[in-house]
């Protein structure tokens, strides 16, 4: 009987987490559609743009572009969150530096990395270093806080006792922290995973002649709204997978870190 309902479930939880989408692009096919017969040339079916991303995905031209913005998220993200954890950590175990570094982070934190476009044009011209470099500052702000307040959630009589037994600051980092802030870090990583995406296209619609962002603008350029869509839809598949394969990583580490305690 519990077989029976694990085989029912499945299907009906796929169901019921595509109903809402499905429902979503049954309208704006039908509106869509709507718009073409009264003689607009604006908007494309989802059905068209689909054809248009698999003639893409076909002819090539699909996957160097696909590449670029992923290429340059990931490095951008890997350095940022880098960065970002090690300075929150540093912050989060010592509030004297907490407070003589809240006013800079306060300053500096509200900034739009775009708004650094001109600037960073100067310093690395047009490329992957563009890229990383803002996708780097976007992405290092949110890790900081984020492991910051996790480490600030650390039992500080841990952390005493660690100090009673002669740990040092690195072995109390290693042996207390950061099994204490691994599953905050996780969440930390996929929430700067979404926004590494979302400035590596922008960057990329605003100034970066490379990149999925710049195929969608020049299919807009070139009136072609189908293929438009269809790189605007893959960029959202390439989301849905990233998360989905750090929700994994993520669950596998906790089973791990269950079976360990």
């Amino acid at each position: 009987m519990p077989e029976a309902r694990g085989s029912h479930g499945w299907p009906w939880r796929v169901l019921r987490a595509t109903a809402f989408p499905l429902l979503l692009l049954g309208l704006f096919e039908a509106a869509a559609r709507r718009a073409q017969a009264l003689g607009s040339e604006v908007l494309a079916p989802p059905s068209a743009a689909l054809r248009a991303l698999v003639q893409a995905a076909l002819d090539g031209s699909l996957w160097p572009a696909t590449g670029f913005t992923l290429g340059a998220a990931a490095l951008g993200l890997l350095l940022g969150a880098g960065l970002g954890t090690l300075a929150g950590m540093a912050l989060g175990l010592s509030p004297r530096a907490s407070r003589a570094t809240f006013l800079g982070i306060e300053l500096l934190r509200p900034l739009p990395s775009v708004a650094l476009l001109p600037l960073a044009m100067l310093l690395f011209g047009f490329g992957t270093g563009l890229e990383t470099s803002l996708v780097a500052f976007g992405t290092f702000w949110p890790q900081l806080l984020l492991i910051q307040a996790a480490v600030r959630r650390v039992d500080p009589q841990l952390l005493e006792l660690g100090r009673l037994l002669g740990l040092s600051t690195a072995q109390r980092i290693r042996k207390i922290v950061l099994p204490a802030i691994v599953p905050r870090v996780f969440t930390a990583l996929r929430l700067g995973m979404g926004f590494a995406l979302v400035i590596a296209v922008t960057v990329e619609l605003a100034g970066n002649p490379h990149g999925m962002g710049y195929a969608m603008l020049l299919a807009q350029q070139s009136l072609a709204p189908a293929m438009m869509i269809g790189w605007l839809a893959w960029i959202g598949v390439i989301g849905v997978l990233l998360n989905a394969t750090m929700l994994r990583l993520q669950r596998a580490l906790d089973r791990r870190m269950g079976v360990a305690a």
